[in-house]
């Protein structure tokens, strides 16, 4: 394993915050010119905008192999918790649209949902880790995913200085849902039938950044709560996409699950798939690599599960050879 001493950007809306570190190099193939090799300078002899210019000129490699690609972003866990970490997602988000990505933030809202199910005195219950959703508890989903959190987000991209759409599954006839295997022991919750991107491919060329999240409805009208890993590995197949990102709560996937540093910076479907037989990936993180797995096998380039405990994890995984956690490849 080769490693290099780089230095990344840590940014925000106000300032940039640089600092050396030794990074474990991650494969790329980036076809794109960058400068020659020159000889490393010590960060101490760098003046705050010379580091400036070296880091956007070590980018420049890797915005323009994404620059014009559709990258699916699924936004959840401690990233949407932490306000902190919130703005460091929405600042990504912004920065990676101004360079010529074209990003697609899907959310789901879980402790939102319970916070107002608490509320109203109805008690959130879980089965096998997924909500079982009665009519009462799917009316108040539909409230709280796209009336209150969609629009928060939207909000907050529009004033970080992009612009954003908030589409429901139910928009455009975007998603169209059916019944879960397990409907009968988990009421209304679903799964993505068929997704139509018509609805979404103009906003993304005009620049737009789409704001979607988990609720679709059936043919008959009905809405259904969907897991938003799984609409967000559909919407990136059906997008042809180039990446896949999942926000998660685990620095990505572990060779050796009690050990945090056992990390798997790269790994491939074969593999990954050998991993699961094992036993060596289990619990919440089987439908994560599933959904990788699924959206990769209908033609997504690569997906990855990072952590999004991490400040700007997402320009970690796009813009460094680093990343922030597992890349899946097919």
């Amino acid at each position: 394993m080769l490693t290099v001493v780089t230095r990344y950007a840590t940014c925000n809306s106000e300032h940039l915050q640089l600092s050396p570190h030794t990074l474990t190099v991650r494969k790329h193939n980036v076809s794109a010119v960058s400068n020659p090799v020159q000889e490393p300078k010590l960060a101490e002899s760098l003046s705050p905008g010379q580091f400036r210019v070296d880091i956007l000129s070590e980018s420049l490699p890797f915005i323009q192999k994404f620059r014009g690609k559709t990258i699916v972003v699924k936004y959840g866990g401690a990233a949407m918790k932490s306000p902190a970490l919130q703005a460091s997602v929405i600042n990504d988000l912004v920065l990676l649209s101004c360079v010529g990505l074209r990003p697609v933030m899907v959310h789901g809202g879980g402790p939102e949902i319970n916070h107002w199910l608490s509320r109203l005195n109805i008690q959130a219950v879980f089965r096998d880790g997924l909500r079982v959703t009665d009519g009462d508890t799917m009316e108040i989903v539909s409230m709280v995913l796209v009336g209150k959190v969609n629009k928060t987000l939207v909000s907050l991209i529009n004033k970080a200085g992009a612009t954003a759409i908030g589409l429901s599954g139910m928009d455009g006839r975007l998603i169209t849902a059916c019944p879960s295997p397990k409907a009968a022991d988990l009421g209304f919750v679903g799964e993505v039938e068929q997704v139509d991107p018509s609805v979404l491919r103009p906003l993304i060329a005009s620049g737009y950044i789409p704001v979607v999240t988990s609720v679709a409805a059936d043919k008959y009208g009905q809405p259904y709560n969907i897991n938003a890993d799984t609409v967000a590995g559909e919407l990136a197949a059906a997008l042809e996409a180039e990446k896949l990102i999942l926000l998660t709560d685990v620095a990505g996937i572990l060779e050796n699950k009690d050990d945090p540093k056992s990390l798997v910076k790269e790994i491939d479907i074969k593999r990954v798939k050998k991993m699961m037989d094992n036993g060596k990936i289990g619990g919440g993180m089987i439908p994560k690599v599933n959904c990788c797995v699924r959206s990769l096998a209908q033609g997504v380039r690569t997906a990855s599960i990072i952590d999004g405990r991490v400040p700007h994890s997402l320009l970690l995984e796009i813009l460094t050879d680093e990343g922030a956690g597992t890349m899946i490849t097919g």
